[in-house]
C-alpha cells in the first residue's frame, strides 16, 4: 500500500458528438436567465412553480429569445434519449459555460454550477465528426488533454458511444511526479503515453489509464482515463487552454460539489488494488455479493476512498469541501441486469456521477418544474410507489388498532371511491375530507390520518415527526429516496440516462444527494464527518432495482404501441416482480443498515462484545437478503422461460 497523496475531486471530462457554438449556448442561458426572472417565486421553494403559467411565459419568450440550442420543445414529447447534456444542464441545472477551447479539430467547454469551487463538466467534441466517424485521429493541439485523438481512442474502447471519459482530480505540488513514479513502478502499463503533460503556465498534467481490461496481468483498457492536475497557482480555468467566459447565473439554481463518483469494471478488485498501491486508497463500504440484485441480475460493489482526517464544525464547511474522495466500483455477478448490459455494450466506464446539493427537495422540484415548462431539462428514475409506502389491511391493523374485519371494509370502501388503487396504493393528492367521506360511519376520525400516511408509511417509520407531512409529499412526488444511517440522513434521486442517442442503448446517468449530518445540541462541538449519512444500503438496492423497473416499463410500452400482448404481460410480470422484491428487502436492508451504524459504534467504543453482536445481526440480513434475491432469481428466469416457449 502506497502513503495517500493529496487528492481533491475537480472535474468530469466527457467526449461528445457535437457541440454547438458557444454563441447558441449563451444564448439559451440569457433566455433562462430572463425566464428564471420572469416566474412568480414560489412560497415555500420546495412548493415549486406554478408550471401552467410559467409554461404560458416560456413561450411567450420566442419572441424576443427565438429557441436558441434546443429549438421548440414541448413536455408532453420529452424524452432523455439524444439530448445535449449541455443544454440540459443549463436549463434544468442553472449551469453555465465558464470557459471555451477552440482547438484545430475539437472544441471544448467547461460547465460549472454558481459554486465558487464546485462540480466542474468539461465536454469535448470533433468539430466535424461524431464520435462513430473518428478513426485515429493524430495528436492536433498543442494542449495534449484536447486531442481528437483522445476522443478517437475512447470511442474504440466504449463502442462508439458518448460518456464520461476522464475522472480529473485536483493534487498539490509535487504530487504528479509522486503519482507518475508510483504507477511506472506498480502499473507502468497503465501510465498514458507521453504523460505528465506540462504546460506554460506551470501546469503539470498526469494521465493514466482507470482500468486494466481484466486482471493486473493484462492489457491496460484504453476508455476510462485518470488526470491529476497540479496547478503553479489556481489561477487559471480547469485546465490549461480554456479561455474564460463571462456568465450569469439565474439567481434560482443551486449550487452543486462533487460527492462520488461510480465506475462500472469487469474486476472489481483489481481497481481497488490499483487504487491501494498509487494512492492508498482504502474500502469504506461492502455491498456483499447477492444483496444487491434484481431478479436474475446481480452485482457486487465496493466504496474505495481516501481519509483525509476531515472533521467539520459547520454544515457550510462539510457541503462544499472536496477533500473527502469516494470512488463506487460495481461488478457483475450475472449475465443479465444493468452492469453486465452496460460492460457488455458500452464497456468498463463511469456509470454514474453524483453531486451534493443544499437542498434536494427544493432542487428536484425545480428541475422537475422547469422540465414540465420548457419541455427540456432532466427527468428521473422510475420508483415503485411502494418504495414510499401503502396501505394493507394488515398495517392498517397494526397502525390503527382496528380489527380486522373493519380494516376490510375500509380498505375496500377506499378503493370504490379511487383513493387507494388495485395495488394498495393511496393517492397521493387525497384529501381529509375525501377520506373522511369515503370510510365506513362508525370509523374513528383518527384513522383518517394513519390512512393519508399510508403515501409515505415507509419514510415515515425511518423519519417520524422530524418532516412535516408536505415534505413527505414533496419527496414522493418528486422520487427522492431516503436513508438513514444513526442520526444522519441521506436524500438522493437518480436521472434517466444521459449521452444516450437511443433510448434502447444504455448510458450513464447522474446524481443529486444531500447529507444532512446530526448536529446535536450541547455537544462539544458539531463534529460532521464527510459522507454522513453513508451510501444508502436501502436505497442502492432501490436503485437497481428501480433500473429494471425503468427498462421493463419502456419495454411495455414499446409492446403496447405495436399490439404485442404476449410481451406486455410479460413486462408487466417483470414490474410486479420487482416492485415485490424491493417491497419485501426495505424491512431487511433496514436492519442491516441499523446493524452496520451501531457496529460501527461498537467499534468507536471499543467494545468488542457489541461489535461482534452487530457484525452477527448484519450477517444474518445479508442471509436473508442474499435468500430472497434467489428467490426472485429464480422467479425471473422462470417467467423468462415461460416467455420464450
Amino acid at each position: 500500500m502506497a502513503a495517500e497523496a493529496t487528492v481533491r475531486f475537480s472535474h468530469i471530462h466527457s467526449y461528445v458528438d457535437s457541440l454547438k457554438p458557444l454563441e447558441e449556448y449563451q444564448k439559451l442561458a440569457t433566455k433562462m436567465n430572463a425566464f428564471a426572472g420572469s416566474l412568480t417565486p414560489p412560497a415555500n421553494q420546495q412548493d415549486g412553480y406554478n408550471v401552467k403559467e410559467g409554461r404560458s411565459k416560456w413561450l411567450e419568450l420566442e419572441s424576443s429569445h427565438g429557441n436558441p440550442a434546443t429549438g421548440k420543445t414541448d413536455a408532453e414529447t420529452y424524452s432523455s434519449a439524444g439530448q445535449d447534456l449541455v443544454e440540459q444542464q443549463i436549463v434544468g441545472l442553472g449551469w453555465r459555460i465558464a470557459g471555451v477551447h477552440n482547438g484545430d479539430s475539437t472544441i471544448s467547454v467547461v460547465l460549472a454550477s454558481s459554486a465558487a469551487v464546485g462540480v466542474q463538466f468539461i465536454f469535448t467534441a470533433h468539430k466535424s465528426k461524431k464520435l462513430n466517424e473518428l478513426e485515429g485521429e493524430g495528436e492536433d493541439d498543442a494542449m495534449k488533454h484536447f486531442a481528437a485523438s483522445n476522443l478517437a481512442r475512447f470511442s474504440q474502447a466504449h463502442n462508439t458511444r458518448q460518456g464520461f471519459a476522464i475522472l480529473g482530480f485536483e493534487v498539490s505540488a509535487g504530487d504528479a511526479d509522486r503519482i507518475h513514479a508510483r504507477y511506472a513502478e506498480v502499473h507502468p502499463k497503465l501510465v498514458v503515453p507521453g504523460s505528465p503533460f506540462s504546460y506554460d503556465d506551470g501546469t503539470k498534467v498526469l494521465e493514466v489509464f482507470a482500468y486494466y481490461q481484466k486482471e493486473k496481468d493484462s492489457d491496460a483498457d484504453l476508455g476510462t482515463v485518470i488526470r491529476f492536475v497540479e496547478y503553479a497557482s489556481k489561477t487559471s480555468l480547469v485546465l490549461p487552454g480554456f479561455q474564460k467566459v463571462e456568465t450569469e447565473f439565474d439567481g434560482v439554481s443551486q449550487p452543486a460539489y462533487c460527492d462520488h463518483w461510480v465506475s462500472n469494471v469487469v474486476s472489481r478488485t483489481g481497481f481497488l488494488d490499483t487504487l491501494n498501491d498509487v494512492l492508498g486508497f482504502t474500502p469504506k463500504v461492502d455491498f456483499n455479493a447477492g444483496v444487491v440484485a434484481a431478479g436474475e441480475a446481480q452485482i457486487e460493489s465496493t466504496v474505495t476512498g481516501n481519509s483525509p482526517g476531515l472533521v467539520f464544525t459547520d454544515m457550510e464547511k462539510a457541503l462544499v469541501d472536496h477533500n473527502q474522495v469516494y470512488l463506487p466500483i460495481n461488478n457483475a455477478l450475472s449475465e443479465v441486469g444493468h452492469v453486465n448490459i452496460f460492460l457488455r455494450e458500452i464497456g468498463q466506464g463511469i456509470q454514474h456521477v453524483a453531486s451534493r446539493v443544499p437542498d434536494l427537495v427544493a432542487h428536484i422540484q425545480k428541475v422537475n418544474d422547469f422540465r414540465k415548462m420548457t419541455g427540456a431539462g432532466f427527468s428521473f428514475l422510475m420508483i415503485p410507489r411502494s418504495y414510499y409506502g401503502y396501505l394493507s389491511v394488515s398495517n392498517l391493523v397494526k397502525d390503527s388498532g382496528l380489527e380486522t374485519p373493519v380494516a376490510e371494509k375500509c380498505l375496500a370502501a377506499l378503493k370504490e371511491k379511487g383513493i387507494v388503487d388495485h395495488k394498495n396504493i393511496v393517492d397521493l393528492d387525497a384529501t381529509a375530507d375525501q377520506v373522511k367521506v369515503a370510510l365506513p360511519s362508525g370509523v374513528p376520525e383518527s384513522v383518517i390520518a394513519i390512512i393519508l400516511r399510508g403515501r409515505y408509511r415507509n419514510l415515515h417509520a425511518l423519519l417520524r415527526e422530524q418532516v412535516t407531512e408536505d415534505s413527505y409529499i414533496r419527496m414522493v412526488r418528486n422520487n427522492i429516496l431516503v436513508d438513514v444511517q444513526g442520526e444522519d440522513l441521506l436524500m438522493q434521486i437518480f436521472t434517466a440516462k444521459v449521452l444516450s442517442r437511443s433510448p434502447e442503448h444504455e448510458a450513464p446517468f447522474m446524481e443529486f444527494i444531500q447529507r444532512l449530518c446530526s448536529q446535536k445540541p450541547g455537544c462539544e462541538g458539531l463534529k460532521i464527518k464527510p459522507g454522513c449519512g453513508g451510501f444508502g444500503i436501502r436505497n442502492f438496492l432501490t436503485l437497481f432495482l428501480s433500473i429494471e423497473v425503468s427498462k421493463a416499463a419502456q419495454k411495455r410500452a414499446e409492446a403496447s404501441s405495436v399490439g404485442n400482448q404476449k410481451d406486455v404481460d410479460f413486462h408487466d410480470t417483470e414490474v410486479e416482480y420487482f416492485t415485490s422484491q424491493l417491497d419485501q428487502s426495505n424491512p431487511i436492508l433496514t436492519g442491516i443498515s441499523d446493524a452496520m451504524t451501531e457496529e460501527g459504534l461498537a467499534l468507536e467504543r471499543g467494545d468488542a462484545d457489541a461489535v461482534a453482536k452487530w457484525a452477527g445481526e448484519k450477517a444474518a440480513g445479508n442471509e436473508k437478503l442474499q435468500q430472497l434475491s434467489a428467490k426472485y432469481k429464480d422467479m425471473m428466469a422462470a417467467l423468462r422461460a415461460e416467455h420464450t416457449k
